[in-house]
């Protein structure tokens, strides 16, 4: 059975009334900490025009990330696909594979309907029609030594890929609908599956995932071992009173803040979660509270989902100081919670007790 694989999430999120250095840097300092304190991976968000998240190129990130770290997996959650072009995401993803000795992980997604559709070029088609087309395009990238394209969207002669993969660099796709789970699936691709859901529905999808990519044909190893992410929130202190304060206290400003900015490409208007609704959500779905109860949660949703890959936003207050703790405590506190229920025995006590269930990755 393969042990629980904690890393964290990065938005490099804008909270009121803080610079855009002060939230970058919160976002450097918060990998580089994970890192230290030897959490797996560090996955990194992208978006346009909105201070939700400042990272225009999750891409970019991940190449300072790797260059300010020893030994930490850095994943992107997402790249979003609609809006680049996919011989060029492939040539950057193989470039950051190659040069980081394998420690890079492209995860891809289709985004949202977002103003990004127009500035950048698509529209309705590249996130809905194009988005196979661009998927099976970027795989061909980061698997075949030649390429062309006779698509729909994209159409060029023959060309070498330069520089080349000595061996596929490892994708996830970002999976929010039946559709883009049975995308997924067919490919044999692990997917990542968003905080905004609870354990039941992420069971559900992987179900889903398993059933598709047996009948495509896929591998009984690729199935069993896809490695899906599960993405969530963590906040780790003395007490449950105190994480969920931490958050109550933070979360909903950064979310009205952040969320109000998002403009659709059509003018349409969105309607968008309450802010307080959301955070009081996401307490109760995620690892808030004192170590035990985190790792009974983590070890609780690993046994309903199989799934054993975890990316967990952990600047959730919004300072750095805060972060860089919470993220030292998740390491500290909760990881060897979480190798007793590996082992086979609880996480706490009064914790989730049965073993987890056997991991998808």
């Amino acid at each position: 059975m393969e042990r629980l694989r904690i890393g964290t999430f990065v938005l490099a999120g804008q909270y009121p009334g803080q610079s855009e250095r002060e939230a970058l840097d919160r976002a450097v300092r918060s990998a580089v900490a994970a890192d230290e304190a030897g959490l797996d991976s560090v996955w990194l968000g992208e978006h346009h025009f909105v201070p939700y998240g400042l990272c225009p190129s999750a891409t970019t990130l991940a190449a300072l990330l790797l260059g300010r770290t020893r030994r930490i997996g850095i994943g992107t959650a997402i790249s979003v696909l609609s809006t680049a072009h996919p011989v060029a995401l492939g040539e950057q993803t193989t470039l950051l594979h190659l040069l980081s000795g394998g420690r890079f992980t492209l995860g891809v997604g289709r985004g949202g309907p977002w103003v990004d559709l127009e500035v950048f070029g698509g529209g309705a088609d590249a996130l809905e029609r194009d988005f196979p087309e661009s998927l099976d395009l970027l795989l061909r990238w980061l698997r075949e030594p030649r390429v062309s394209a006779d698509g729909e969207r994209y159409r060029f002669r023959e060309v070498t890929v330069v520089p080349a993969p000595d061996s596929p660099p490892p994708v996830v796709v970002a999976c929010t609908s039946p559709g883009t789970v049975r995308l997924a699936a067919h490919r044999g691709l692990p997917m990542l599956l968003g905080m905004h859901i609870g354990d039941d529905e992420k069971a559900e999808m992987v179900a889903l995932w398993r059933a598709e990519a047996t009948a495509a044909g896929q591998p009984r190893e690729t199935v069993e071992g896809a490695g899906h992410v599960a993405a969530g929130v963590a906040q780790v202190a003395d007490s449950t009173r105190e994480a969920v304060e931490i958050l109550r206290g933070a979360l909903p400003r950064w979310l009205s803040h952040g969320l109000a900015a998002h403009q659709t490409f059509d003018g349409r208007p969105r309607r968008m979660r309450d802010p307080l609704a959301y955070t009081e959500q996401l307490c109760r779905l995620h690892p808030v509270g004192d170590p035990a109860l985190c790792a009974e949660r983590l070890a609780a949703t690993a046994a309903r989902t199989g799934i054993s890959r975890f990316a967990l936003l952990v600047e959730g207050s919004g300072d750095t100081a805060v972060t860089e703790r919470n993220v030292r405590r998740l390491a500290a506190d909760v990881l060897p919670l979480l190798r007793r229920v590996d082992d086979g025995g609880a996480a706490a006590p009064g914790a989730v007790s049965s073993r987890a269930a056997p991991a998808t990755g």
